[in-house]
């Protein structure tokens, strides 16, 4: 049987039909877009919440999506083991909502960057990682002006040692360095997740990363984080 992902669709959601379409070619898998109001979420075996503009980011970007229906059914499903996976303006709703730690500021450049970035894996026992190995660089590119990760010092130290920062802005050779961070975050962070690992948000754009023709490096990287949340799924 396929594993039915709901992709959840905001006011101002703009890469919802991207992450519809990229599932929708995997194998074993079927992707349907939820209104957020729709109670039918709580009917899938896994969630995505999509980059965009949720509700045009007045007050803060995914501060006006954290407080919608659908997240409150998420929050619980997540508790009980469902992956859910947020990506860029997804990653700031999971955050707004409380399900991640920390916060994402406007980039260092004051700037919207938009640029294939590479990734080395830091935690492969996610459900998002589990057909990676910890070490391995991805090609993935990000598009935002708010994916500045940031957390005090002692909670960022926390997160390294816990296991639960997920993947790192990087070079070529998976060296995590300041030349590599497009956007000033803290750590070179570009994805975390919670302690259980079934909940993941990242700034890239895996979405975006699934066709090699695509691609720079001609890989098709972003397709691995959807695997590896089916089969945990």
């Amino acid at each position: 049987m396929a594993a039915r992902v709901a992709v959840i669709r905001f006011p101002g959601s703009n890469c919802d039909m991207d992450a519809v379409q990229a599932i929708r070619t995997l194998k074993g898998a079927r992707a349907d877009l939820v209104w957020h109001e729709d109670k039918a979420v709580s009917d899938y075996d896994a969630v995505v919440v999509p980059g965009g503009f949720s509700f045009g980011d007045y007050l803060r970007a995914g501060a006006i999506a954290a407080k919608s229906p659908a997240m409150e059914r998420i929050r619980k499903a997540a508790d009980q083991g469902l992956p859910v996976l947020g990506i860029c303006n997804g990653f700031q709703i999971l955050i707004e909502a409380g399900l991640l730690p920390g916060a994402l500021l406007r980039n260092s450049t004051l700037r919207f960057v938009c640029r294939w970035t590479a990734l080395r894996v830091d935690s492969d026992s996610t459900s998002f990682t589990r057909r990676m190995r910890k070490g391995q660089v991805l090609h993935i590119p990000i598009a935002h002006n708010e994916g500045r990760y940031y957390a005090p010092k002692g909670d960022l130290a926390r997160l390294s040692r816990e296991g639960l920062v997920v993947l790192r802005y990087c070079d070529e050779d998976g060296v995590p360095s300041a030349s590599a961070n497009p956007t000033g975050t803290s750590d070179n962070i570009a994805a975390i997740c919670n302690r259980a690992g079934n909940v993941m948000g990242l700034m890239p754009h895996p979405e975006r990363g699934t066709e090699p023709l695509l691609s720079p490096s001609g890989s098709d990287d972003g397709a691995l984080i959807f695997r590896s949340m089916l089969e945990a799924a």
